[in-house]
């Protein structure tokens, strides 16, 4: 017999949740929009939280928001607070540009576009918080601070904390041999 879930977390607990077997009583439809709504709450719990104080700046975390960027997709809405938060924000390794932009898709820039999808989407963070979030990310993953013309001078083939983008293959993020 299968069993369904459906609540709502609340500080890391399921609230109003209730078990059943997979033939639910007629009045009660798992498929209903309230349960989908709940299981969706759910799965975005699954995602652990970002504590920013525990930032490493590792290729291990940048290789985790980045699964995010390739996983949550952003609504218009949700896009538009990505833009407000990240246009300020001169891109480390090409400050020719924002890091909203970036210059290319290199793994700074994918590991930065992924933490806001997951701060936006699933922490419902504002673009004010995002922005700062992103800047405590960035200085982790450089503590000495980025030049800003990294693409310009062989950065692409450096890891973060070497003033570099950490590489174009997400498959292969560079780390500071040091």
């Amino acid at each position: 017999m299968k069993a369904w879930l459906a609540g709502v977390v609340v500080a890391g607990a399921i609230v109003g949740a209730s078990c059943g077997s997979s033939e639910p009583a007629a009045s009660v439809d798992p498929m209903a929009p309230a349960h989908r709504a709940a299981r969706v709450d759910l799965d975005a719990s699954l995602a652990p939280a970002v504590n920013t104080a525990e930032f490493d700046g590792s290729p291990q975390e940048a290789a985790r928001f980045i699964e995010y960027y390739n996983t949550i997709q952003l609504t218009p809405e949700q896009e538009r607070i990505k833009e407000d938060a990240l246009t300020s924000i001169p891109a480390p390794c090409c400050s020719d540009f924002s890091i909203a932009t970036c210059c290319c898709p290199c793994n700074l820039a994918k590991s930065v576009w992924g933490l806001a999808h997951h701060l936006i989407a699933n922490e419902q963070y504002d673009a004010g918080a995002v922005g700062k979030t992103v800047r405590d990310w960035l200085e982790a993953s450089n503590p000495a601070g980025f030049s800003g013309d990294a693409c310009f001078t062989g950065g692409c083939e450096r890891a973060f904390a070497d003033n570099g983008c950490g590489g174009m293959d997400e498959r292969h993020i560079l780390s500071d041999a040091g």
